[in-house]
């Protein structure tokens, strides 16, 4: 894969800040032709640099009253085991993310439901339930923030 230059990670700053910016205003800010800032995005797309475009939706807007995190350990541990539970969870409407981990937990669950009987009903039936999660630890989300900033890592 090709080096990213400055125009790629500006490029990148940008779309991480507002992945709805339009390609003209996109190679505006950036001071390049839009068919050369096209044909970049295209580029680090195709080459696995950017994976997907998403937006942030306010869940209480839509009736997402609460969102919570749920720490899961897991007995057996196997690839098998941790494939399947991420499989079965990324289904479930109410699943916002799923994070699999080293240390503690094996699994941080994101979920976004309708009350505090929605988050008992779902966190039994869909996770305890399963012969495979030894623990499950749920903790309430007061407040999520997303970073605008896109992390740069200079090479030494």
């Amino acid at each position: 894969m090709k080096k990213l230059d400055d125009i790629d990670l500006r490029i990148l700053t940008l779309l991480y800040k507002d992945a709805d910016i339009t390609n003209k205003e996109l190679a505006s800010q950036i001071g390049i032709a839009p068919s050369t800032c096209l044909e970049r995005v295209k580029r680090m797309k195709n080459n696995g640099v950017i994976n997907n475009a998403f937006i942030d939706i306010n869940f209480k807007s839509i009736g997402g009253n609460i969102e919570a995190i749920a720490a899961i350990k897991l007995q057996p541990y196997s690839e098998l085991i941790v494939n399947n539970l991420r499989d079965d969870l990324l289904k479930l409407p109410e699943i916002v993310s799923l994070y699999h981990m080293g240390g503690s937990y094996d699994y941080f669950i994101h979920m976004s439901v309708k009350d505090s009987e929605h988050l008992r009903q779902f966190v039994f039936n869909a996770i305890t339930s399963r012969e495979e999660v030894t623990t499950v630890e749920t903790s309430l989300i007061f407040e999520h923030s997303r970073s605008g900033v896109l992390p740069i890592f200079d090479e030494e």
